[in-house]
C-alpha cells in the first residue's frame, strides 16, 4: 500500500491510498443523459503564463486530456470558464483552442461544443449593438471550425445592461443569426461576480422570467440551456418550466448526482467541470443509469460528492486550480501550471484535502506516482517528510 503525510489544519498525518476505481473506458456513450465534461486547458512550462501575460498553452496535453474525456463517453464542453476564459485565458487562445479542439474531436468522433462570448471587447460597457457584434465574431469562429455553440454570459453586457430587455435585444439578435441550435449559458455571480444582476436584476425570480421569455421565443434555435447557479430547487423549477424540446444542462457541481438522476417528471442532462475531473467514475454512473441500476449509480458518485463541494468550494471562481490538480495527480497532464498562475490559486492546506478526497473516490489510477506528484509539491511548500 503506498502512503504519504499530508497536512491539514490539525498538523497532518499519515494517509494510506486506496485501489483505484475502474478506468476502464466503457464500450459506448451513455444513452439516457447527454453529458458534456466542461475541460481545463494544461500551460506551456516554457512559456511566462504570469498574471497579464498571453496564455501559451501545452497543446500536447490541453489535447490529450480531450480524448481522455471522449474515451469515457462523454462529450466536451471546451473554451468555457474552466478552461479560464477571463482568467487567464485571452482571446487568440481561445480561438486557437476552438479550431484545435473541433478539429481533434472530427479525428476522435468525439463531441465537443464551445464557449461563445465577448471577452475580447476591452473590459467595461459598451454600446449594445457592439456587444452583439462581439458576440456574432466569436460565432462565426466557433461555426467555421464545425463546433456546437455555446452562449456565454458576457461580463459586457452586464456591465451595460440596464433592463432586461437589453438582454434579451442582444441575446435575439446573436440567436437569430446561428446556424444551428445552440446551449444557453446562464452562469451565476457565485462563478462570476461581474455578472451579478444578470437578465436585469438581483432577485432570481425576476431573471428567470426574462429569461424563459427568451427561451421560449426561441425553443428552435435553442437545443437546452445550462445553469449553474447552485441551487437545485430553482433548477428543477426551471426544468419543469422549459419548453417541450429543451433540456436543462445542469451547471450544479454541488447537486449533480440527484439532479441528472431525475425524478416523475423529469431529469436534467449535464455540462459539468466536476466532470472533467471524475470522468471514469462519472462514465460509469450513466452506464449504471442506462441499465436502471440506481443503487449502482448512487453509490459510484456519492463519493465525488464531498471532492467537488471542496474543489468548488468558496471562493468559487478559483475551482480551476482543483481541476488541473486532479488532472496532474491522475497523471493525465506532466504538470501543475496554469495560465496566469493560476496554480496559486488555491492553498496547500485545500490541495492536500482535494488528495485526499479524490483518493476516496477512487480517482487515482497510479497510486506511487499520485503520491510523488503529491510530495513533490509538499516540498515546494516547505512540508517535505
Amino acid at each position: 500500500m503506498t502512503s504519504l503525510w499530508l497536512p491539514d489544519e490539525d498538523g497532518g498525518s499519515v494517509h494510506t491510498l486506496g485501489a483505484p476505481a475502474d478506468w476502464t473506458p466503457p464500450p459506448s456513450p451513455p444513452k439516457s443523459r447527454v453529458v458534456y465534461a466542461a475541460a481545463h486547458v494544461a500551460a506551456d512550462p516554457y512559456g511566462d503564463n504570469t498574471p497579464g501575460a498571453p496564455a501559451a498553452i501545452d497543446w500536447d496535453a490541453t489535447l490529450a486530456f480531450r480524448r481522455h474525456l471522449w474515451r469515457q463517453g462523454l462529450g466536451v464542453a471546451d473554451a468555457m470558464d474552466t478552461a479560464q476564459r477571463g482568467m487567464g485565458l485571452d482571446w487568440a487562445a481561445t480561438s486557437e483552442l476552438i479550431r484545435r479542439s473541433a478539429a481533434e474531436a472530427r479525428a476522435c468522433g468525439g463531441t465537443v461544443a464551445v464557449g461563445v462570448g465577448t471577452d475580447h471587447l476591452p473590459p467595461g460597457p459598451h454600446d449594445l449593438d457592439r456587444i452583439a457584434e462581439a458576440y456574432l465574431e466569436q460565432l462565426a469562429v466557433a461555426e467555421d471550425a464545425g463546433a456546437g455553440v455555446i452562449l456565454m454570459a458576457s461580463r459586457a453586457l452586464a456591465a451595460t445592461a440596464r433592463t432586461a430587455e437589453d438582454y434579451l435585444e442582444v441575446y435575439r439578435r446573436v440567436l437569430g443569426q446561428c446556424s444551428g441550435r445552440v446551449i444557453l449559458h446562464w452562469l451565476g455571480e457565485v462563478f462570476d461576480p461581474a455578472l451579478r444582476g444578470y437578465w436585469g436584476s438581483t432577485d432570481t425570480g425576476t431573471a428567470t422570467t426574462a429569461f424563459l421569455e427568451l427561451v421560449k421565443e426561441n425553443a428552435g434555435r435553442i437545443d437546452g440551456v445550462k445553469v449553474s447557479l447552485l441551487d437545485a430547487g430553482h433548477e428543477v423549477a426551471l426544468r419543469r418550466s422549459l419548453p417541450a424540446g429543451v433540456r436543462l444542462y445542469t451547471g450544479d457541481d454541488f447537486h449533480y448526482p440527484e439532479l441528472i438522476r431525475g425524478d416523475e417528471f423529469g431529469h436534467s442532462d449535464a455540462l459539468l467541470g466536476i466532470f472533467a475531473g471524475i470522468a471514469p467514475v462519472a462514465a460509469r454512473a450513466l452506464h449504471a443509469l442506462d441499465r436502471g441500476d440506481l443503487d449502482a449509480y448512487d453509490a459510484l458518485l456519492a463519493p465525488t460528492v464531498p471532492l467537488s463541494r471542496h474543489v468548488f468550494a468558496a471562493p468559487t471562481p478559483y475551482y480551476k486550480t482543483g481541476i488541473a490538480f486532479l488532472a496532474w495527480i491522475a497523471g493525465l497532464q506532466p504538470g501543475f501550471v496554469m495560465v496566469g498562475g493560476l496554480q496559486s490559486g488555491r492553498g496547500i492546506l485545500h490541495l492536500a484535502r482535494t488528495f485526499r478526497l479524490a483518493d476516496a473516490a477512487g480517482l487515482l489510477p497510479d497510486p506511487d506516482l499520485a503520491a510523488a506528484r503529491m510530495r513533490s509539491l509538499l516540498a515546494t511548500a516547505g512540508l517535505a517528510r
